[in-house]
This record gives structure tokens, C-alpha cells and sequence, in this order.
């Protein structure tokens, strides 16, 4: 009974967190509105997502979480540095090809979302047979430094995780 209600708990459950820290209010409208949407929302989008992805550790899956959001506050500290001290013809932008392993749909989003969220890079497209993503770097003096970065900081982690 209770799966038939949360198809996803662990969605319900992030529904529930972020709608907190949305609203920043501990009362008792803020808890029935992200029940509701915690209920709902899950609801809607469970013929789409039939198969709850499998998580093999959740302290690694938290670990990652801390991962990025260091590494987002260092890439916007470096980006701040390139758009304001940089002189424009000394900026190397750059396309960059990186393959991967992932097999998870899942975890390719997360890679992908991941990538995007970091200041400075952007995942523009994905190959049709899911197997390279087409990331955009602002500023890439060594393109493959930044692929195999991304391969070894955030592709792994996401293999341990999610395969």
C-alpha cells in the first residue's frame, strides 16, 4: 500500500527537502503543501519512470553531493577570475567529446546535470547512441585534462553509485 502511494520514495523525500528550503518556513501549511507535492508529484511521473533506479550506497551518493558542491563553488571562483582579470584573446574555449561507461539512465542525467551545474561548462548534447556527451568548457587550454577529470571525479563516483 504504502509503495503504491510513494512509487519513489527517495524523490518524496527530496520533494519534501526542497520544498522546505524553498519556502524556509517550519510551519504546518509548508509540511501539508510538500506532502501534497511529495504525494502527487511522484504519482504523475510514475508511468514514465518504471524502474526505481538502484542505488548501491547512499553515504557514496552524499559524498558525491558534497563533491560538487565544492566543486561548484571553486569553478565559480575560477569563472569570476577568467571574466574579470582574463584578457578575451587569451580565453580558450572549447567543444570536448567525453565518453561514457554509464549505463544508468539515471546517472547519465546526474552526470550531465552535474557538468551543466559547474560554472563554466555546459553538456550540450549526447550522442545518439548514448554513449558521448558534447560538453562546451569556457575556458580549456587542455581539453583532455578536462574530459579525463570529468571521467575520473564524477563518472566513477556515479558508476559506484548507480552500477
Amino acid at each position: 500500500m504504502l509503495r503504491r502511494l510513494y512509487p519513489h520514495p527517495y524523490l518524496s523525500l527530496f520533494l519534501v527537502l526542497t520544498w522546505f528550503l524553498l519556502v524556509n518556513q517550519w510551519k504546518l501549511g509548508s509540511l501539508v503543501m510538500a506532502a501534497f507535492l511529495a504525494t502527487v508529484i511522484p504519482l504523475i511521473t510514475a508511468p514514465y519512470w518504471p524502474h526505481r533506479p538502484r542505488l548501491n550506497s547512499l553515504p557514496a551518493l552524499l559524498s558525491y553531493v558534497l563533491l560538487v558542491v565544492w566543486d561548484v563553488i571553486v569553478a565559480n571562483v575560477q569563472v569570476a577570475k577568467i571574466v574579470l582579470f582574463m584578457p578575451r584573446d587569451r580565453i580558450q574555449s572549447a567543444w570536448i567529446r567525453v565518453p561514457i561507461e554509464l549505463k544508468s539512465p539515471e546517472a547519465i542525467a546526474l552526470l550531465a546535470g552535474t557538468i551543466t551545474m559547474t560554472p563554466g561548462t555546459v553538456t550540450a548534447d549526447m550522442s545518439s547512441c548514448g554513449r558521448v556527451l558534447l560538453i562546451h568548457s569556457l575556458h580549456a587550454p587542455d581539453p583532455d585534462a578536462i574530459r579525463d577529470d570529468i571521467k575520473s571525479r564524477y563518472e566513477s563516483r556515479l558508476k559506484r553509485i548507480f552500477e
